[in-house]
């Protein structure tokens, strides 16, 4: 059985498609290919990175499972308290051995099937994905937690409505699949429609270029209802013309630590989180001064994917500067959502 399969991918699209297609949640978590071979389970990430040893309560769960060979398309979750938790997810990608352990049973790992590749010596990605989740089904019907089968409806009114209700905290958008689709490995052959939301957030600092007067990112702020400043993450991604005009906008606000609200560090718990590249990452005085402090006196509006308590996981777009907006009205309440329970959308019994 092939063990360097790359999963199916999905394009993305602006709007929902509204006819002629399946449509299922698109998930957020860590994209993952189970393969079992007799007694033995692999467990293998989107960019074919190993991730078994991390979830050994999976491998388990997917060698109860009759088949004793197959392939199955899904994504890795972590719920906490009911909730989906990205941020505990990251923390299950530790090197101890021990550890591994202990986080399995603190912050065991659930595992969402949506397609099925391979039953036995037969190859299904040529049968259309209808008959391959029908199969699927047969596969899981003994499932239980840690396993589960992904919802799916042909009712489009259905998926706008898991786009409306559930905003992130498990939930990344929808993906839609044609009835005929063949599984093919590697290529964009699925749509999918992401959330994307806007903030007002204060600038408080920037990273510069090291050989030219250009800024590279913005360090965003939101205030908290103690009056403290959270550091929420950076909008990166400028073209080089606008680099130089950021440097030229916050030239007059660029000041030192003393009076600043990140004056002692910021993010000083850390976290998972940020060992994601561009998402906001610890820093407390002693180590290196990779920022440049800037007066909080400017306000931008910005766009973001996903949000994490209140750290964005990925760079934010820069919008456009809004003047007519104070510092101090930018809440950390912008990035509050509507986090959908396990029970909501993965319910015991299908």
């Amino acid at each position: 059985m092939r063990r360097d399969m790359k999963p199916m991918l999905a394009r993305l699209v602006r709007e929902l498609p509204t006819e002629g297609y399946v449509y299922e949640p698109k998930w957020d978590g860590f994209r993952c290919l189970a393969l079992r071979d007799g007694d033995k389970a692999e467990l293998s990430s989107r960019h074919e990175r190993p991730l078994a040893r991390y979830f050994p309560e999976l491998t388990a769960a997917v060698c109860r499972l009759e088949p004793r060979r197959f392939v199955v398309d899904g994504e890795v979750l972590v719920v906490i308290d009911g909730r989906f938790d990205f941020e505990a997810l990251m923390g299950r990608l530790h090197p101890s051995a021990s550890r591994v352990r202990e986080l399995a049973g603190r912050s065991p790992a659930l595992f969402v099937a949506f397609d099925l590749i391979r039953l036995g010596d037969e190859d299904l990605a040529d049968q259309p994905f209808v008959e391959r989740r029908r199969k699927l089904l047969e596969v899981m019907q003994a499932l239980g937690p840690p396993l589960f089968v992904t919802p799916a409806t042909d009712d489009c009114r259905v998926a706008m409505q898991w786009l409306e209700d559930f905003r992130g905290h498990g939930l990344d958008g929808v993906v839609a699949k044609r009835p005929e689709l063949r599984y093919e490995p590697g290529v964009r052959a699925m749509l999918k429609v992401k959330h994307e939301r806007t903030a007002e957030c204060v600038v408080a600092g920037l990273r510069a270029a090291e050989d030219a007067p250009e800024v590279v990112a913005l360090m965003l702020g939101l205030y908290r209802d103690d009056g403290s400043l959270e550091h929420i993450g950076v909008a990166s991604s400028f073209a080089k013309r606008a680099r130089h005009q950021l440097a030229r906008d916050l030239a007059p606000l660029v000041g030192g630590l003393e009076g600043h609200p990140w004056e002692h560090g910021f993010l000083r718990s850390g976290g998972a989180m940020g060992r994601l590249k561009g998402a906001a990452g610890r820093w407390v005085p002693g180590m290196p001064m990779d920022w440049i402090p800037v007066a909080p006196e400017r306000v931008c509006e910005v766009s973001y994917g996903q949000v994490d308590g209140y750290r964005l996981r990925h760079p934010a777009k820069f919008v456009r500067w809004r003047s007519d907006r104070e510092p101090a009205s930018c809440r950390l309440e912008q990035l509050q959502v509507s986090a959908p329970s396990l029970d909501q959308l993965l319910p015991a019994s299908r």
